[in-house]
């Protein structure tokens, strides 16, 4: 259930090496644009294993028998790093609706850290598509309380998940929670976390990088 988009090479692994270049991540405009190039390679990958009905379309000169989206997904995002990403799925699913949810690490004097959630804004999900994006998912907590804040919306029919990096134990950490009804969809995998649950070699901060530096709290 897990899909690896830089398992082959394609522009996606382009995009990937820019948003992990310390060179090209100083311009702020390009780092925004590849997590959107990015978040639009992977809605087309996941346009292919959704539902699709056959619907009479009226052309100038008659009637076609066209294949179309049985139903449009809610798109959902964790504020502020997934925005880039999201707007990346929204642009080909232009028709979805859309959820967001505010959480944050909150770090402890230990190094450990609890995940807030402060904000959350959502259609209903029941029996709907959820595609929840947010760019790194490295321990994999901040995207489990997020699934678990949407629960109150809503039982979805299906979920995926959408990371432009991830790393192994968090893609485990969010299976063993969810199990087989969850998709994971990643521009590439790391395998190692740091001891702060940052992942290496990762990109950095991707919030930082998109929209710059925030005050520590």
């Amino acid at each position: 259930m897990v899909t690896n988009l830089s398992a082959t090479h394609s522009l996606l692994t382009n995009w990937i090496s820019e948003i992990r270049n310390t060179e090209v991540q100083t311009d702020r405009m390009r780092f925004r644009r590849n997590l959107e190039r990015i978040g639009e390679a992977i809605a087309f990958e996941i346009s292919k294993t959704l539902p699709w009905e056959e619907k009479e379309i009226q052309t100038p000169l008659g009637i076609h028998l066209s294949k179309v989206l049985a139903q449009q997904p809610v798109l959902a995002t964790i504020l502020r790093a997934g925005l880039p990403l999201h707007q990346g799925l929204l642009n080909y699913f232009d028709k979805a609706d859309n959820a967001f949810i505010s959480a944050y690490r909150k770090h402890r004097r230990d190094g450990s850290f609890e995940i807030n959630l402060e904000y959350l804004s959502a259609p209903s999900l029941e029996d709907r598509i959820l595609i929840l994006s947010d760019p790194m998912l490295a321990t994999g907590s901040s995207l489990v309380a997020a699934l678990q804040a949407l629960k109150d919306s809503g039982n979805p029919s299906q979920i995926h998940i959408v990371s432009a990096i991830a790393a192994s134990v968090g893609i485990e950490y969010v299976v063993r929670e969810f199990g087989e009804r969850i998709y994971i969809w990643c521009g590439d995998i790391d395998d190692e976390l740091t001891a702060k649950g940052y992942i290496v070699p990762g990109l950095g901060d991707a919030g930082d990088l998109a929209f710059g530096p925030k005050t520590q709290f």
